[in-house]
């Protein structure tokens, strides 16, 4: 399914009025194999500067990529690079070490551009190609995205392979190399360990978590995996462990239902059955 750019526009405006302060909001990436992210000029054109306290991201995997991002107003470049060289040459067709040399240089190019940098590390807990990980390639790769200066390191479960357990390990062994780099995580849903798997990246340092509304999403380079966590599913986990996000749970709640009309297609996030609770009835 492919969605015009309006309402890509529209979406991410929903998501502003509801509080989101950091949105990733383009893909500059082949055309030709993600026809999906297209129009990633066009949508940020039509969102005009981010509002003041708020920042668009904009995806990058290589030279080209960036500068397509830096030609346009993103405050933010989010680099990827796969922890495998079989995903790797799948998503951005060259080598794990090849993607990060190439990173090395993109990162302070794009800093001294005045943009923020973020280094994810994609099916950094599996692979669908290669299977299990090695948690040194994962500690490497961020040890190196930190030497270059990225102001921030993610963790990706690219195909929903992860538990808590997986979690604890990997960010304990990225957390003596990151240096001043903040570390955000990012989970899909695929196996239904995600909220989990939120709820064990929050025990360590992490205060960045990714999320999509309803929990749409995916990755066309990573067989039968579903999308994100869902924001709303993320809030509701938020709020009862008492941790403000400052984003209002129920009008991303009011989002999804219209997010799935233009997808012709129910999206799984499990407060869009059940509910928010305590309801507005309930009595303390």
């Amino acid at each position: 399914m492919i969605l015009d750019a309006d309402v890509k526009v529209e979406l991410i405006r929903r998501c502003l009025s509801a509080g989101s302060k950091r949105i990733e909001v383009a893909s500059f990436v082949n055309p030709q194999r993600v026809p999906q992210m297209a129009d990633a000029e066009v949508v940020v054109a039509q969102l005009g500067p981010a509002p003041e306290g708020v920042s668009f991201i904009g995806l990058v995997l290589n030279e080209r990529g960036l500068d397509r991002a830096l030609e346009t107003t993103v405050e933010e470049v989010n680099f990827a690079v796969g922890a495998s060289d079989g995903f790797n040459q799948a998503n951005a067709g060259a080598s794990p070490v090849e993607t990060m040399t190439a990173i090395e240089v993109m990162v302070p190019r794009a800093r001294s551009e005045g943009r923020k940098t973020t280094v994810t590390i994609s099916v950094a807990f599996g692979c669908p190609y290669e299977g299990e990980v090695p948690v040194a390639a994962v500690r490497e790769l961020a040890a190196r995205a930190a030497a270059a200066g990225t102001d921030e390191v993610a963790l990706g479960d690219t195909i929903g392979v992860a538990v808590p357990s997986d979690v604890t390990v990997r960010l304990g062994a990225v957390a003596d190399v990151v240096g001043d780099a903040s570390v955000r995580v990012h989970f899909h849903d695929t196996r239904n360990t995600a909220i989990a798997n939120v709820a064990a990246a929050l025990e360590g340092t992490v205060s960045v978590i990714d999320a999509s509304v309803g929990g749409a999403g995916g990755c066309p380079f990573a067989p039968n995996a579903t999308g994100n966590v869902a924001t709303e599913d993320v809030l509701y986990l938020l709020d009862r462990m008492g941790i403000d996000s400052g984003v209002d749970p129920k009008a991303v709640m009011a989002i999804t239902p219209w997010l799935s009309t233009e997808l012709r297609r129910p999206l799984p996030a499990a407060l869009t059955r059940a509910g928010w609770w305590p309801g507005p009835d309930a009595r303390v």
